[in-house]
């Protein structure tokens, strides 16, 4: 490596100079660009490990070979390291960095227990202060069979505010013994806020002494022949049971630990993630990040671990794979135990998780595979000049006209890329039932805003010749060269794999019936229309539920939302007098008259 011994001295110079805080550390190449983005709870003593240059793995070699300059920012401590580290490569993309993209939320349970009579919902996202939530569950699937055994088991509501303060009989999941109908006074505030407790207690997995409990209630209400409150204990200790009997016993004496796993097999690395929660799994998903082919297994579930809890909330456990270096860092940033374990239950739970990560690496190589495949056999049909590494599909979604939207799909080698997909409100076409001038708008303006990052290989049109040629007149002030444009029709009778394709020089044609690339135009067709009909739907739907309190001057989302709880409608909003709008929470005597002229003037 001709510039290692510049890299050495570069990085001794800066072994003087750097400081013994905690804080994140940046090596640069000559041309100024991140090489390596890295944390430490003392710059000083991480960096020195580089200057032993017979110890290090070949590609940090050759990274020590780039370097020609470093960067430090001290920072308070090792949680604000971890969040700095995260921060830099997902803005740099540093080549010598693990690479995970990851903007997933997981879903979770919550509860408010400032309310009377708490509802028990799902939540995504951001977090409100005074409610308790329990997961992360790796999907809806997980979160809505647990809510579901919950509400079979405890009975609690699952209805909106707005529902649960104007119903004057109960609803039918109370004829179903799905909740206690606290709405109507079926359950006082009292027993309901018991039943809230014993959920807690449930969720957090503390099933064996809640089955205790329950078991000597009922006994005491046996003894006072209070024979009905008798039976729901009975039925509430039987769905105890019934779900303690589908646990997996591995699992039993975990209480809140993830398991994380990673595994290096065929040239391709993965990452599986087990949520455990109150003794039961709730769900597992696995992960692929770039760039790590190179580094030990070691290096990549550290790595890993430090981008995924920088944006995720850490258990008070996790469970890994691999004996760490650095776990004692990552204790302290994450406030949390890193475990490994070679023997019990818990080590049989990582194998298990290993095991996963290699059957995930299986699935991940046989899809891409068919995909490559597919990719060379759409080279050779369509004439293609290269083989397609970004696929646009386009397809238009309106209702007579109403509620119009463009949409854009992107395919790659490695499958659908959804944080590129687009849509496009119509905003300049005046006739909205002409789909030839929505494609032009739409092709007009994904043009306008094309780089060379994102330009794409093949654009796939749903339409016919019309559509082909509307999108070639609106495009031909731009640079088309290296892209092809296909418009895909339906086929005699509108028979799925028949269709005709459709390219400006060459006499139009079709597929192999029931061929492998057929199918493959056919998905990719398929999944534009899906999105565009999705995105649509959202869009006529949110007009639909619009309300005519949005159109007041003053009243915001926080507002409606206190009206609607308080009234029920916008009925009865405009029917209620100054002093009556006025008993609602922050509506004071001024923001009480707005709305009242609103519907009076």
């Amino acid at each position: 490596m001709p510039n290692i011994q510049h890299g050495i001295e570069v990085i001794k110079n800066n072994v003087k100079i750097a400081p013994l805080n905690p804080g994140v550390y940046r090596m640069l190449d000559k041309n100024g660009k991140v090489l390596y983005v890295g944390k430490a709870k003392s710059i000083k003593k991480r960096i020195v490990a580089y200057t032993h240059f017979e110890k290090l793995p070949d590609h940090i070699k050759r990274m020590v070979s780039e370097v020609d300059k470093m960067e430090f920012i001290i920072v308070e401590n090792e949680a604000k390291a971890l969040l700095m580290e995260n921060d830099l490569i997902k803005k740099l993309e540093p080549k010598y960095n693990i690479l995970l993209k990851d903007d997933k939320t997981f879903p979770h349970l919550m509860i408010n227990l400032q309310e009377e009579f708490p509802a028990l919902r799902k939540s995504r996202g951001a977090r409100k202060d005074k409610s308790r939530y329990f997961g992360p569950f790796a999907n809806a699937t997980a979160v809505n069979n647990v809510m579901d055994m919950v509400q079979k088991t405890f009975r609690l509501r699952s209805c909106r505010d707005s529902v649960f303060h104007n119903r004057e009989r109960p609803c039918m999941l109370y004829q179903i013994k799905r909740c206690s109908a606290p709405c109507v006074g079926k359950i006082s505030s009292e027993e309901y806020r018991k039943t809230v407790d014993e959920v807690v207690r449930f969720l957090e997995g503390k099933n064996t002494s809640l089955q205790a409990e329950l078991s000597q209630q009922m006994q005491e209400a046996s003894a006072a022949l209070d024979f009905e409150t008798a039976l729901v204990l009975r039925d509430r200790i039987r769905s105890l049971s019934s779900v303690q009997s589908g646990y997996n016993v591995e699992y039993a004496d975990i209480n809140s630990a993830d398991v994380v796993a990673v595994k290096k097999h065929k040239n391709m690395v993965c990452v599986q993630v087990f949520f455990v929660r109150g003794g039961q799994n709730c769900g597992n998903i696995p992960y692929f990040p770039k760039q790590a082919q190179e580094m030990s297994e070691e290096e990549i579930l550290e790595g890993f671990l430090s981008t995924f809890y920088a944006e995720h909330q850490a258990p008070k456990e996790i469970l890994v794979s691999h004996k760490l270096e650095n776990s004692d860092f990552l204790e302290q940033a994450l406030d949390c135990k890193i475990n490994f374990y070679q023997r019990g239950n818990k080590a049989k739970i990582i194998v298990r998780a290993v095991q996963n990560a290699e059957a995930a690496i299986e699935r991940k190589l046989a899809e891409t595979a068919t995909v490559e495949a597919n990719l060379y056999e759409m080279q050779r049909v369509f004439g293609l000049p290269c083989l397609p590494q970004r696929i646009e599909i386009y397809d238009n979604s309106h209702n007579q006209g109403s509620y119009a939207v463009g949409a854009m799909v992107v395919a790659t080698p490695s499958g659908f890329d959804k944080k590129s997909y687009r849509t496009f409100n119509i905003k300049y076409t005046e006739n909205t039932n002409d789909d030839f001038a929505m494609m032009k708008e739409v092709l007009l303006r994904r043009f306008e805003r094309m780089s060379d990052e994102n330009r794409p290989d093949v654009i796939l049109l749903d339409g016919g010749l019309g559509q082909l040629h509307a999108v070639h007149e609106v495009l031909q002030n731009y640079d088309l060269n290296g892209i092809t444009i296909i418009a895909i029709s339906k086929g005699p009778e509108r028979n799925a794999g028949k269709e005709f394709y459709h390219i400006i020089g060459r006499e139009s044609f079709s597929l192999p019936f029931q061929s492998s690339i057929a199918f493959y135009m056919q998905n990719l067709r398929d999944e534009a229309h899906r999105f565009a009909i999705g995105t649509h739907r959202k869009k006529r739907a949110k007009s639909i539920y619009k309300s005519q309190i949005d159109d007041i001057e003053g009243i915001g989302a926080g507002r409606k939302h206190d009206l609607l709880n308080f009234f029920g409608s916008v009925e009865q909003i405009k029917s209620a007098s100054v002093q009556d709008l006025m008993k609602v929470s922050g509506i004071n005597k001024k923001i009480a008259e707005k709305i009242y002229n609103y519907f009076h003037n």
